[in-house]
């Protein structure tokens, strides 16, 4: 049965259960500044990011949000419920763009406990798989990732 979280700072290995959902908030609503500092940060300059005139002659007409500039602001709203204790962020996979995200749109996300396990060589930490999954205002699914995050446990086990 899944049970919907909502969390202080961060949890402790044994407070994760399989099946839990964190709806992580608030959102974030996406500027042009955010977008256009992001873009120069990274050094992505493709104009479909930066230049308005450019963008409105392309499929979607308006100005794109950097697809990694999306998938940090996912992991960010998540840090506070799964990653907020967290000893490590041990892998990324299945990133997934789902839909286009243009400036103004509100990005916010839930994520799911796929599974845990204790670590093999710590006893004092455990290592949780969950999913991502990023929605815009319109509850249009974004983006999608996994990660595995190593978390330390709240009672030492020898």
């Amino acid at each position: 049965m899944k049970r919907e979280i909502l969390s202080s700072f961060g949890h402790y290995y044994e407070e994760f259960e399989v099946g839990d959902v964190y709806k992580h908030w608030p959102g974030k609503t996406i500027t042009e500044y955010d977008n256009q500092l992001f873009s120069l940060i990274t050094m992505n300059h493709h104009p479909v990011h930066l230049d308005k005139n450019f963008a409105s002659k392309t499929q979607h007409g308006e100005v794109l949000v950097v697809g990694t500039l999306v998938f940090s602001l996912a992991v960010g709203l998540s840090v506070r419920d799964i990653s907020g204790k967290a000893i490590a962020n041990l892998e990324y996979q299945k990133i997934e763009h789902l839909a286009p995200v243009f400036v103004g749109d509100t990005i916010y996300a839930s994520t799911e406990i796929l599974g845990k396990r204790e670590s093999e060589s710590k006893p004092d930490r455990g290592i949780i798989h969950v999913r991502t999954v990023a929605k815009n205002q319109k509850n249009i699914d974004i983006l999608s990732f996994e990660r595995r995050v190593l978390i330390p446990k709240k009672s030492k086990t020898s």
